[in-house]
């Protein structure tokens, strides 16, 4: 048993690599294959979405980089759609969706099913809640201020896939260095508080940030920590002028505040003084159903932290639907699922998509007859990367493309 202070309970790489991370019972049928000989046969096993978040009608994919880190090195053959495709969890007919496939010999790869789903369904989670939340803000800006309200070993994981859900920007230091860009924020009630109590002026911490914090960070200036909102919006003003690109309301909600109202009246107070460039950003309790109303008061940018991070998951399972025997694929599985391979293929127009098993001839349209393009990809062969992972950056606007045509509440068809 381990017990010990000595570090931090998480799991390293080489935890990961090594199959450490895996649930026990895997280990123990690894065990049994090998015993008997079996460990080497080849099998396919299929990733099927058992259930998304209550009232999602769809799911962004999140987690496969990781999953193709993992797996990079083990001689099998990865088949999925490509990060961030938007995936249903049945097709147009009421088939079940596959969202990836590993082919190759079961011993090899069973002790990496645990890890793998566990990629999956929180990378998942994570980009559809953001992509949701992308979606209710439409040009307004949502910043990911997610770090503090999950596990710190996985909060660059989290800031990465909201990101690539949507999320404009972030505020955890290595997420955006994993995303190639730079982390963004302002400023927290302790610094205004610690200069209220030293300096007896809490807006002297207003004149600090402008005067010691990098001239290429945007003047946002939290206004709510002690004195009435539209106040301290003037104050900002007076204090920085032009300097001042936005200012802050944090939970509101706290003090039985009127979040939408207090927008309105900010805006209203800035309007009279020739100020409506500045920007309006709120946080603190968003998330895609209150969104549309703080956007319609004037809010112009969304800090999302809970929402976000501790997003509900994509519960996703990995079933053999296939398995080699005597240099044949058999197509079995267990009752309830689908056997054999398939494909999945999807209408550019209607967004339809239609799971077809893999020997069967490309189908059309069944609403307009177009050719549907196949979603499943080889992205690993023999365990070496055989597609090409596209950048972060790339993945975000293919994420946005899809949203776009699509409710936030029912499937396109």
């Amino acid at each position: 048993m381990r017990w010990s202070l000595a570090r931090f309970i998480y799991a390293t790489y080489e935890d990961l690599k090594s199959g450490k991370t895996t649930d026990i019972y895997f280990v123990r049928t690894a065990k049994i294959l090998k015993a008997y000989g079996l460990d080497k046969v080849d099998v396919y096993a299929e990733f099927t979405p058992s259930s998304l978040p209550k009232g999602y009608p769809w799911a962004v994919l999140g987690g496969l980089r990781d999953v193709v880190e993992l797996l990079r090195g083990v001689p099998v053959n990865v088949y999925a759609m490509p990060e961030g495709t938007v995936f249903f969890p049945k097709d147009y007919r009421g088939v079940r969706t596959p969202i990836m496939g590993i082919e190759g010999p079961y011993g090899e790869f069973v002790v990496y099913e645990t890890p793998v789903l566990g990629f999956l369904s929180m990378g998942s989670g994570i980009a559809t809640k953001a992509a949701r939340v992308k979606k209710a803000a439409g040009d307004a800006l949502v910043l990911s201020f997610g770090a503090r309200r999950t596990h710190p070993a996985i909060s660059p994981f989290a800031g990465y896939y909201a990101y690539i859900g949507g999320c404009d920007a972030v505020s955890c230091i290595e997420a955006a260095e994993f995303l190639g860009m730079k982390p963004v924020g302002t400023m927290p009630h302790s610094l205004m508080i610690i200069f209220r109590a030293i300096k007896g002026d809490h807006t002297l911490a207003w004149e600090a940030f402008d005067k010691v914090v990098e001239k290429d960070v945007p003047r946002v200036i939290l206004i709510d920590t002690f004195l009435d909102e539209t106040e301290e919006a003037i104050r900002a003003v007076e204090k920085l002028g032009d300097r001042v690109w936005g200012i802050r309301l944090d939970t509101p909600g706290s003090r039985r505040g009127d979040f939408a109202e207090i927008i309105r009246e900010v805006k209203w107070r800035l309007s009279l003084i020739g100020r409506d460039d500045v920007k309006i950003v709120v946080s603190g309790g968003i998330d895609e159903y209150l969104i549309p109303r703080l956007k319609a008061a004037g809010a112009s940018a969304f800090g999302v932290g809970s929402a976000i991070s501790n997003a509900r998951i994509v519960d996703i399972a990995m079933d053999l639907v296939e398995v080699k025997v005597n240099g044949k694929w058999m197509a079995i599985s267990k009752r309830g699922k689908y056997p054999g391979r398939k494909q999945v293929y999807r209408c550019e127009k209607c967004f339809v998509d239609l799971v077809v098993p893999l020997n069967k001839s490309e189908p059309k349209c069944p609403r307009c007859g177009s050719p549907m393009k196949p979603l499943l990809i080889k992205v690993l062969e023999k365990g070496e990367v055989a597609a090409d992972i596209p950048p972060p950056q790339e993945v975000r606007k293919y994420v946005l493309e899809q949203v776009e045509k699509l409710s936030l509440d029912s499937v396109p068809w």
